[in-house]
């Protein structure tokens, strides 16, 4: 019964390919690749198909007063002061039920799906000790405010 579920459950959470700039089409297995930072990117999609893409799409467009787009904005924080530390911070990210390391692969995975045009050349991935002290001290109600500063930083520094 329950690899039934399972099995349903995963039919329903399938992720899409790599969109961010484009038409989406149904794929049933994560993109190819080995991001940095991910160790295994079969169990970093499944995490994000389990306890991400409800509220960020399976596209990273996000969702209406729900979630802010991924696709094609979220490497974009790691250009500005302070962007790093809000990726760790926000609350989808510090309320996780995922364990630091399993978390820090969610956002490495993600970075490098939803967004590995603006990644830096020299970025350090997620560690799961980073995660875990950025993810104790989490944004609340500020967390859109500072997301539209860092934006805004982000596209004064040339990365629109």
């Amino acid at each position: 019964m329950r690899r039934t579920l399972l099995a349903i459950g995963a039919l329903f959470l399938a992720p899409l390919p790599h969109t961010a700039r484009s038409g989406a089409a149904a794929e049933s297995t994560p993109p190819p690749g080995s991001p940095a930072g991910v160790v295994n990117a079969q169990l970093a999609w499944q995490n994000w198909a389990l306890n991400c893409q409800g509220c960020h799409q399976p596209d990273g467009t996000g969702s209406a007063n729900a979630a802010p787009s991924l696709a094609g904005h979220v490497a974009k924080f790691l250009w500005v002061p302070g962007g790093r530390e809000y990726l760790g911070r926000v609350p989808g990210v510090a309320n996780s039920p995922l364990a630091d390391a399993e978390l820090a692969e969610v956002v490495n995975w993600l970075l490098w799906r939803f967004d590995r045009e603006d990644l830096p050349s020299n970025f350090q991935p997620f560690t799961a000790a980073e995660i875990g002290q950025l993810r104790a001290h989490p944004l609340r109600l500020e967390a859109s405010q500072v997301r539209g500063d860092l934006l805004k930083n982000a596209e004064a520094a040339g990365r629109p």
